[in-house]
């Protein structure tokens, strides 16, 4: 089996929180007095097109909260979305130092919309940890639709023995397996550095 030199990274509940999931959005029908059931609904019309690149924020806004006048702003519901993202900082450090050996090429394979996988990038540094980013937004494949895999590999030019992907959704972790793909089940950020040494790979 060859060595692992491509490691695919999911983002939000591995290195940082879950960006705009289920937790979020309810948060906000509760910030902003929106009906839940609605705003559910609604983001369950655009999702796909919202996290695919297809739609932008503010259509985005425009379709599950602004489809009918709010005593808010646009600006004040973004900052709240940016807001619901923190890291997870010993996960954070560890894929710091594996990028540091030199030995992998690190690409983030993530679901999220444009503007807030951006805001993300920029505010926990992102850039010094991955040397591409293959985020739904930009590839227009989503987690677990194995062209989403599929396409990672054709792009970093690396067959499916030497890659390593890791995601906290077993969903996508079983359907990258199916593919044939080495995966890790991220269950526990704070434990990442154990969970990579039971697969073999250490940072030192």
């Amino acid at each position: 089996m060859a060595d692992v030199s491509l490691l695919l990274w999911d983002v939000g509940g591995v290195l940082l929180s879950n960006g705009w999931d289920r937790a979020a959005r309810q948060a906000a029908a509760e910030r902003f007095d929106l009906d839940p059931a609605e705003f559910e609904r609604r983001h369950g019309q655009v999702e796909t097109d919202f996290e695919t690149g297809r739609m932008d924020v503010e259509a985005y806004l425009s379709t599950t909260v602004f489809y009918v006048p709010r005593p808010i702003g646009r600006e004040e519901c973004r900052r709240f979305m940016h807001a619901r993202s923190v890291s997870h900082p010993e996960a954070l450090a560890f894929a710091q130092e594996l990028r540091a050996t030199g030995r992998f090429v690190m690409a983030a394979l993530n679901n999220e919309s444009r503007d807030l996988n951006e805001y993300r990038i920029r505010t926990f540094h992102l850039r010094e940890v991955f040397h591409l980013f293959l985020s739904s937004c930009y590839t227009g494949r989503r987690k677990p639709d194995p062209e989403a895999y599929r396409y990672a590999l054709e792009i970093t030019q690396r067959d499916l023995d030497e890659a390593l992907f890791l995601d906290d959704r077993r969903e996508n972790v079983e359907s990258a397996a199916r593919l044939g793909l080495r995966t890790l089940w991220v269950r526990d950020p704070a434990r990442l550095r154990e969970e990579f040494a039971s697969a073999g790979i250490v940072a030192g």
